[in-house]
């Protein structure tokens, strides 16, 4: 399946990618020491940024892009235009199975989600293109998902 995504402005692409280093500065990891930064941008232009939260349980553990989703619908905020995630591997790692049902539940199926390289600003600087960052979005990460429209389809009896 191929879905294109829908563009964002190279400004609000460069500020999502730092916040998302940003956020991973604060990632509390001491189990996995896997850390991970998202930076959500909101259709108003604000960016809401959150970090891994591991827990000595495991299963109480939150990741970074349910951290930052949690953050903005507590807060009303429920319209989003882009998705950045980073990590501390020189490859781009995509969100878990949890985080993407997350945010299949709150995002356009073609809005982007930046998984962006730990050494991405090494990468610009050696002229890699766009510093290695994979553009993807949830349609292509979680394809013949179950969303909230689902359930409104007719039942039978």
């Amino acid at each position: 399946m191929s879905t294109s995504t829908f563009s964002i402005e190279l400004t609000d692409r460069d500020r999502l990618i730092k916040a998302a280093f940003q956020a991973k500065e604060f990632a509390y990891s001491r189990y996995s020491n896997f850390r991970v930064g998202a930076a959500l941008l909101t259709t108003t232009g604000e960016i809401i940024k959150g970090a891994n939260i591991e827990n000595a349980s495991y299963g109480g553990t939150i990741c970074a892009e349910r951290t930052a989703f949690v953050k903005a619908v507590s807060e009303g905020k429920r319209s989003f235009t882009g998705l950045a995630v980073v990590t501390d591997v020189k490859s781009a790692i995509s969100p878990c199975g949890m985080c993407r049902q997350v945010i299949r539940e709150f995002c356009s199926q073609a809005m982007p989600i930046l998984l962006v390289p730990a050494d991405y600003e090494q990468r610009l600087a050696e002229g890699v293109p766009d510093g290695g960052v994979k553009e993807t979005c949830i349609g292509e990460l979680l394809p013949d998902s179950f969303g909230p429209e689902d359930l409104d389809r007719p039942r039978t009896q």
